[in-house]
């Protein structure tokens, strides 16, 4: 009898009622949603339109509120902090784009214009191999089996096509949206950098005193998690595209630019990203010549090394503490759930997660303790966790 009463003791006592209840509750809520979301669109218009600029601006904000504070150290007051880095940061994107649109605009139209070429002149050197070695026999029996199989590919491609510029017709709505975060990202940026200690602050005291403590934990590991990754995964794509860039520039080949600033905005996602970067690369160079695809090959060698031994190391550090197996999984999940805007927040999303998993986590195992520990072994304790 004492063992069933230290187990429901254990589950909750009497808020083991109250908690089956409050499941129970939110089920019939997500029943009556799933009858009536239509009521709801207006509310998840709104979010649509507001989460993309505030997003960004809480990425930019993590990239760029460790220079404020280091000004602030300065002396420097917070809010003329923020506008110095603004005003210089847009400058300086001002100038570079200035400087650089012109060549890229150009390299990046040539690139589009011929990259069908080299696509069908690499399929034609491939076809060729294929024919003169043991496998000519099967190649036509092959090309029939894909040519029967998947022979419609071009209607259907068509009607994705067809239906995705009935989708993006209404370019006012497009133009608008674009505007609204163009607008509003620099603004909420500004109150972010000038206010999130304060914005933080006030959240906590909305709260009851008994959980400020424990939300204010939480908080605190999702925003060291959550702004390292984004900080050193920014610096990390930057300088894989910086490094790829020379080296395309040292072995000579085209559109090295263009190349490069692929690498960069694709390594953003870690591990697929630069996988997928290197793939126009490999095909421009290939039907260059197989000795540009060695000189590819070593670029390539020589930028994931420097990368993973000495930039990621060093930038990135140890703060995620998640296996490369982990990463690749929530990428291809994220993807398949929220496509390219899961797979870009998918591992900050992961992050977020493993901190509430952990610290709920930590209280299970102190829970635990206090019933069980002392009759069958405690658990080991993190040093953050508290019995509760």
């Amino acid at each position: 009898m004492n063992s069933e009463n230290r187990f429901i003791k254990f589950l909750g006592g009497r808020n083991l009622v109250f908690s089956l209840s409050l499941l129970i509750l939110i089920g019939i809520m997500i029943f009556i949603y799933d009858k009536i979301s239509f009521v709801f669109n207006p509310i998840i218009v709104v979010l649509s339109t507001i989460t993309p600029p505030i997003i960004l601006a809480f990425i930019a904000y993590y990239l760029l509120n460790p220079i404020v504070d280091f000004l602030e150290r300065l002396r420097i007051k917070r809010i003329w902090g923020i506008v110095i880095i603004i005003l210089g940061i847009s400058g300086l994107l001002a100038g570079i784009i200035l400087l650089t649109a012109p060549a890229i605009e150009a390299q990046v139209k040539e690139l589009f214009r011929n990259f069908p070429n080299y696509v069908q002149q690499l399929w034609k050197d491939v076809t060729t191999s294929i024919e003169n070695s043991f496998l000519g026999p099967y190649y036509d029996n092959a090309y029939d089996w894909v040519v029967s199989n998947f022979s419609d590919i071009p209607g259907i491609v068509g009607s994705y096509i067809g239906n995705a510029f009935e989708g993006i017709q209404n370019v006012a709505s497009t133009v608008t949206n674009f505007v609204v975060v163009l607008v509003t990202f620099p603004i909420i940026l500004f109150f972010l950098l000038k206010d999130g200690d304060r914005f933080k602050a006030y959240c906590l005291k909305l709260l009851p005193p008994k959980f400020r403590k424990d939300v204010n934990q939480i908080l605190d590991n999702m925003d060291a998690q959550v702004g390292s990754y984004i900080q050193g995964q920014i610096i990390v794509a930057t300088c894989i595209g910086i490094l790829l860039y020379i080296g395309y520039l040292i072995i000579g080949l085209d559109y090295a630019i263009t190349l490069a600033i692929i690498a960069a905005i694709t390594s953003v996602v870690p591990y697929l990203g630069p996988t997928l970067s290197i793939i126009p690369a490999a095909i421009i160079a290939i039907v260059d010549s197989p000795f540009m695809l060695l000189k590819l090959a070593i670029v390539w060698v020589i930028v994931q090394f420097l990368e993973g031994n000495f930039i990621s190391p060093n930038i990135m550090g140890k703060t995620m503490k998640i296996h490369p197996l982990t990463i690749v999984i929530v990428l291809l999940v994220a993807g398949n759930l929220f496509g390219i805007i899961g797979v870009i927040l998918g591992i900050p999303g992961y992050a977020i997660l493993k901190v509430l998993v952990a610290y709920f986590y930590n209280k299970f195992k102190a829970r635990y303790n206090r019933y069980y520990g002392e009759e069958y072994g405690a658990y080991a304790q993190d040093q953050q966790s508290e019995n509760k």
